[in-house]
This record gives structure tokens, sequence and C-alpha cells, in this order.
């Protein structure tokens, strides 16, 4: 019976050994955004966090000033809800979250930003157990959020959304940016409408994801007096000269080589401008 309780003694200091420590939380007073990691699990903390300020973003004021009420309650310890920005590619939906979590932090209480991809939804609950007894407030951010056929991530997001039995943590929102309002592709819905046994609930599981989010933020292309009026902004914003007749006629050169309009081609455009003028930003 000794040599069993010698070997018993032995296997569980083994399996001690290899399995992983404990996750500890880092020091957030250290960093206002951080990347959650798996394999293994960490927060990566992020010195600089790539944004623009939020006066640049223009001709999306409804959904600006929404996002910042909703977050602004959040930072006040009060109600407030997941986000879904989607719509149209380009046009300041992830630019968005991360400059309202900027002003609010500044001008309300600091705000932890935390991103996690979509690969690593499956983790959230880990994620979420580490963060819930914490004295800081998480923005949690998942940028360029689908889901396609057979994939089960979206089970995981459903549990952060709903919250299961032990509920969201109180200290904890989620925003979320995707191109598709459902999140899953048309075709893909209606494929599952066809050739289910019982249609409607083949794809209610999937399509009503996105109403689990409070708020729906849309974004829709914009317009050329848009577009021209965001060049501009950026312009101002960054100190480069340039007169309404050559932005005009450069910028709409640039759009129509890109094929596209945009905020982010706008963007793309005062970048090459101010490298052609010699203008660091």
């Amino acid at each position: 019976m000794k040599g069993k309780g010698d070997a018993l003694h032995r296997i569980a200091d083994a399996l001690e050994r290899i399995s992983p420590a404990p996750l500890a939380a880092p020091d957030f007073n250290l960093s206002e955004a951080f990347i959650w990691q798996t394999n293994p699990d960490r927060l990566q903390e992020i010195t600089r966090v790539n944004r623009i300020d939020i006066t640049m973003l223009v001709g999306i004021d409804q959904a600006r000033d929404t996002l910042l009420a909703n977050t602004k309650q959040f930072a006040k310890g009060l109600p407030a809800n997941n986000v879904l920005l989607w719509g149209a590619r380009g046009m300041g939906k992830s630019s968005l979250v991360k400059a309202v979590h900027a002003q609010v932090s500044d001008q309300i209480k600091p705000l932890i930003l935390i991103e996690i991809q979509r690969d690593d939804l499956p983790s959230i609950g880990r994620l979420l157990a580490l963060l819930r007894d914490m004295p800081k407030r998480f923005l949690l951010f998942c940028d360029d959020l689908s889901f396609d056929q057979d994939d089960s991530h979206y089970k995981s997001l459903k549990a952060v959304l709903d919250g299961g039995i032990a509920g969201r943590p109180e200290n904890v929102v989620f925003y979320a940016t995707s191109n598709r309002r459902h999140l899953m592709p048309r075709d893909m819905i209606e494929n599952e409408r066809s050739t289910a046994i019982n249609p409607s609930e083949s794809v209610e599981e999937k399509v009503s994801l996105s109403d689990r989010f409070g708020l729906w933020l849309g974004f829709h292309p914009c317009t050329q007096d848009e577009y021209l009026a965001m060049i501009r902004g950026y312009c101002d914003s960054l100190g480069l000269v340039i007169s309404d007749d050559v932005l005009h006629a450069e910028a709409i050169e640039w759009q129509q080589t890109r094929g596209a309009r945009s905020g982010r081609v706008a963007w793309q455009y005062v970048t090459d401008l101010a490298g052609r003028r010699g203008v660091k930003f």
C-alpha cells in the first residue's frame, strides 16, 4: 500500500509540474491597453495605441455620439450595452472605438482597453474570470468579427453576451466591429434556410448572436463631399497646407485609382500627401 501511495504522490507531483501556473493579472496601472494572447494565456501590454483623435473622424456623428454616451455610462459605473459597429469597410469603426476609449479615459475615468482576436474567442471565459474581481473597468474589443460555415466560435461569444449563470462581469463591456450586420454572410444564411430540416431554427442560432448586442451602430459608404471633408479635416489637424482646388483634384484622382471612397482611403491619401511634403506625424 505504501508503494502505491508513493507512486500516486509522484504522479501528482509530475502533473503539478507540467500544468500551467495560474494566470496572474498584470499591473493595469502600467498601461491603458493590452492584447489577450493564448498558449499560454497572458495579457500583453501595449505601450502606444494606434489611433487618431476623435475630432478627426468626420461623417459619423450619430454613431460617435451614441458610442461616446454608452462608454461614458460604463465608465461612471452605470448600466451600459455591448455594442456592434457594422457596415462599410474603411469608414472608421475600429478608429471610433479607440478614439472613444481615449476621450472617456481622459475625461471621465481611466478604462483598460483589451483587444481579443476572433480566433481566441473560445478562451474568453478565462479572460473574464481574470477580470471579474479587478478594481478597474475593462473595454473588450474584437475587430473584424465574422463567422463562416461550421464556425463554432460564435458559441463562446454568446456565453459572454448572455452572461451565463455568473452573468457578464459588471466591470466589463464588449465592443465589436464587423462588415456584416448579422456577423455571417448573406449567402450562408440563405443556404442554411434552404437546406435545413427546420430552416428557422438552423439560422436562428447564428443570426441571433447579433441580437445580443444592445446597440447596433451602422456605418454607410460616404459621399464625395464627405470624403473631401475628411481629407480637409485631416490636413488641417496635421498642419498640411493645400488649396481646395489642388486637394479636390488630387483626392478625386486618388479615389479613382483605388476604386473606392472611404475614410481609410482618405487617410491613405493624406499619408501620401504628407510624405511628398516631407511632413511627419
